[in-house]
């Protein structure tokens, strides 16, 4: 590495606001779900452009949650995908639904176009995941949710302020979003759920206060998922700076693809139609074509200081502790072969221009290795 410090594959951005936000509550000494978390609520709600936004513990309780507030549970099936975070699958096993997955597409999300013909008499909702920051294809999701009267659990927990046809990703049904550390803006760790649902808002919050409306009256069997004011207050100033990372996260994208667009064997991710990109990760797939594998690509770059990802390594149905659902190697080849391929580089906003520059070249300088 030459002494050279690594640079991160992300890295939250905190300035003084947060810091002065959070020793504020602090000193207030009301640290339990307050009037923070209930300011963040309405800002974020606004900010999607929906009626109601409930703060809840991570993003994984905002996906559990949202789930058992549409009465989804065991008899049930929720259409998702085999590319994703395990945490999107872990909530619809919690609820006793049963996962159906669908392979995805070369924009790493969910096929819609193969989505009608996994639906049976037990499917409830449909679970696409925005994943990298781009959404999938809310027309056609949002077009056969109709159809069949199915609900729309988004997974967005990466795709902070992502759009398609110009509407903010979470507002297209119940959306799910995570604050974790390594997210576009962060709370530490929590989540949010996002509906224009009324009911759907109501059950939310009684779901994650024990079943508690009023203070040890208890209305249903409910869990301890809320969010803290501190985490509450991080959000509140992390959410005011959203656009302006975003905004960095896009110009780094582009100086990507201007620089690497030309190297054969090395596919880089495209923003599909329509739609804006959050760049949550930056995601490429190396190919047979490349003069280096893609383990040996990540080895190299980490040996220069560079940090990379692989998100995911191992699709969900080849996980080992889904052995039991029935899922087989081969059942979802585009799934299979992308996780063979995918290779995250830093795009955060604290990435300065002279790393990216030095990205770039150690980059280059594979293909002339070769």
């Amino acid at each position: 590495m030459g002494g050279r410090k690594m640079i991160a594959i992300s890295k939250p951005a905190i300035g003084q606001e947060e810091k002065e936000a959070v020793q504020n509550v602090l000193e207030l000494g009301l640290l339990a779900q307050g009037v923070k978390v209930a300011e963040f609520e309405e800002s974020f709600a606004d900010f999607i452009g929906v009626k109601h936004a409930v703060a809840t513990s991570s993003g994984t309780t905002a996906l559990q949650v949202s789930l058992l507030a549409h009465r989804i549970g065991p008899g049930h099936e929720v259409i998702s995908t085999p590319f994703t975070f395990i945490a999107s699958i872990n909530a619809i096993l919690s609820t006793g639904a049963t996962p159906v997955l669908v392979d995805i597409d070369e924009s790493f999300n969910i096929n819609a176009d193969l989505i009608e013909r996994a639906i049976t008499d037990r499917t409830r909702a449909i679970m696409p995941v925005h994943l990298y920051g781009q959404p999938a294809d809310m027309e056609k999701i949002s077009n056969i949710a109709n159809k069949f009267e199915l609900s729309i659990i988004e997974d967005a927990c990466q795709a902070h302020g992502a759009e398609f046809n110009g509407k903010k990703a979470g507002s297209f049904g119940t959306g799910c979003f995570s604050f974790y550390a390594t997210k576009n803006m962060t709370t530490g760790e929590g989540g949010m759920i996002t509906t224009n649902d009324d009911r759907i808002a109501d059950s939310a919050r009684l779901l994650i206060n024990h079943g508690m409306r009023k203070r040890y009256y208890h209305e249903q069997v409910g869990y301890n998922y809320r969010m803290t004011d501190i985490a509450g207050a991080l959000g509140i100033e992390q959410l005011k700076k959203l656009n302006s990372f975003n905004i960095r996260r896009s110009k780094n994208a582009k100086f990507y693809g201007e620089r690497l667009g030309s190297l054969k064997g090395l596919l880089l991710p495209r923003t599909g139609y329509n739609r804006t990109h959050a760049w949550h990760q930056y995601t490429m797939r190396v190919t047979q074509d490349f003069p280096f594998t893609r383990d040996e690509m990540v080895k190299n770059l980490m040996g220069k200081g560079i940090g990379t990802g692989i998100y995911y390594p191992v699709p969900i149905h080849l996980q080992k502790t889904f052995t039991g659902l029935g899922w087989y190697e081969g059942e979802f080849p585009v799934t299979e072969r992308v996780a063979r391929e995918v290779v995250s580089i830093p795009i955060h906003p604290l990435v300065t221009h002279s790393e990216l520059e030095f990205i770039c070249e150690e980059i280059l300088a594979l293909e002339g290795a070769a």
